[in-house]
């Protein structure tokens, strides 16, 4: 049994029965009966249910909200945001999948080939509860367009967002068995992916979910995508907007209590602003404004859970007694639910442990660089490489950040965002594999050669 604990009062909410050993048997059967027909859709009926199911979510739009908000306390305003990027992302697989999925001509020594992208299977999505829709659009909306079938295993606090998916991809048609919501706890996964009948996997999470998930698909000998944590960079250089690269900062690590994989959780400032920035800094820090998360008004709510608030807070007395000094915040709020306030660190140590993992939570370390090769070394300096941001007005400063500082992203002078149309995914032990845009979908498709000889026909 699954009951989702709404993480702004700490009272219990939904339940929701877990799914049993014939349960799943019935899913993956399921699973498998859709994709012998789906694979073989026309590539109009892909793209038409994408827009029906866009239209079901726009018409759902504040339900879809309000129920992360009870499930994971993101703000009102942040959940809407969320559900629309999810609208976006159906309705860009609807109008470029087509595009997409063409295939290519190929000049051969013996003649033509063509490369054709062809579906595989039922692919399974093991997914997080920061954003529990569009971490999971993301990967929904391009395996339908493939011709693929989806199975999502969702995190033991979300499922009520996991359900209201399904129910809406039903409500816009979608065949039985197409998209189905597996309400199971994690010892259920790797038996699922060494199930013959599915294909592939798909995680973002944990460090340590990720390496169970990729060694039960390497003993399957099946492909795997991984998005999993970062320790993204926020570099500030000389010629920066230094107003605007301290707001945007401020909103990169308060978003979602900082609960986002490519939030920058490091600032890196150059010696010359330095002081400058962090005075701006730490004021826009100390302005946010705490609150009830259904109030439009409020920039953070609580952080999902008072298991999770707490990991954040033993972090920074980790941090603390490895040298850093906490310059305010980064507390407990005495009230029920998972509150904080937000901090920032300045001081620790680059070389301790605690600076080198993630902080998944509104606490920012903010480190001072003498030069480029300085900030560009420390940018690198932490066993993650997902995202990063650099604020400069220098072309050549900028070039060298995009070539070297080692994430799967980077944003110039802006906050980093996943959109639909561009690669997203990481390096190290931030994982392997792109989600979004073609690369996305082709992840999990055949690209197939199809050779012709002599009179090759059709010519």
């Amino acid at each position: 049994m699954f009951t989702s604990i709404n993480p702004a009062t700490g009272a219990p909410g939904e339940r929701f029965e877990e799914l049993d050993a014939d349960g799943v048997e019935l899913a993956l059967a399921r699973a498998q009966t859709c994709y012998r027909a789906w694979r073989n859709s026309p590539i109009e009926q892909r793209t038409q249910l994408l827009s029906a199911i866009a239209d079901q979510w726009e018409a759902n739009k504040q339900h879809l909200a309000e129920t992360a908000v009870r499930e994971m306390g993101k703000p009102i305003t942040g959940a809407i945001a969320e559900v629309e990027k999810c609208i976006a992302g159906f309705r860009h697989y609807a109008e470029h999948g087509p595009a997409y999925l063409a295939p290519t001509d190929v000049k051969t020594a013996g003649g033509r080939a063509v490369a054709r992208w062809l579906p595989m299977g039922p692919v399974l999505a093991v997914m997080p509860w920061n954003f529990p829709y569009w971490q999971a659009v993301r990967f929904l909306a391009p395996t339908i367009m493939a011709g693929n079938v989806a199975l999502l295993k969702h995190a033991s606090s979300v499922q009520g967002c996991a359900a209201l998916m399904q129910q809406l991809a039903s409500a816009a048609g979608a065949p039985d068995g197409l998209f189905q919501n597996l309400p199971i706890k994690s010892d259920k996964v790797s038996d699922i992916i060494a199930d013959k009948r599915v294909v592939a996997v798909t995680l973002t999470g944990s460090e340590g979910a990720g390496a169970k998930v990729a060694a039960a698909a390497g003993r399957a000998l099946k492909k795997v995508v991984l998005e999993l944590g970062g320790s993204d960079p926020l570099i500030v250089m000389p010629s920066a907007d230094l107003d605007l690269a301290a707001k945007t900062a401020v909103t990169a690590r308060v978003q979602n209590a900082g609960q986002s994989c490519i939030c920058a959780k490091r600032m890196i400032v150059h010696a010359e602003v330095y002081d400058a920035f962090l005075e701006k800094f730490t004021a826009g820090m100390q302005a946010v404004k705490i609150g009830d998360p259904m109030d439009a008004a409020t920039v953070m709510g609580p952080l999902s859970s008072v298991e999770q608030r707490d990991t954040v807070l033993e972090q920074v007395e980790r941090a603390k007694a490895a040298g850093a000094s906490l310059l305010f915040g980064a507390e407990k709020i005495e009230r029920d639910g998972a509150w904080m306030n937000p901090g920032v660190l300045v001081g620790l140590d680059p070389e301790s442990d605690v600076a080198k993992e993630e902080i998944f939570g509104p606490v920012a370390a903010v480190y001072k660089a003498q030069d480029l090769d300085a900030a560009i070394a420390l940018a690198n300096d932490v066993p993650y490489g997902l995202g990063s941001a650099v604020w400069t007005n220098d072309e050549a400063e900028i070039e060298r950040f995009a070539r070297e500082v080692e994430a799967g992203m980077t944003a110039v002078n802006s906050l980093l965002a996943s959109t639909p149309e561009a690669p997203f995914g990481g390096v190290k032990l931030s994982g392997h594999g792109r989600e979004l845009g073609p690369w996305g979908m082709h992840e999990f498709m055949n690209l197939k050669a199809v050779m012709y000889g002599g009179g090759k026909p059709g010519d």
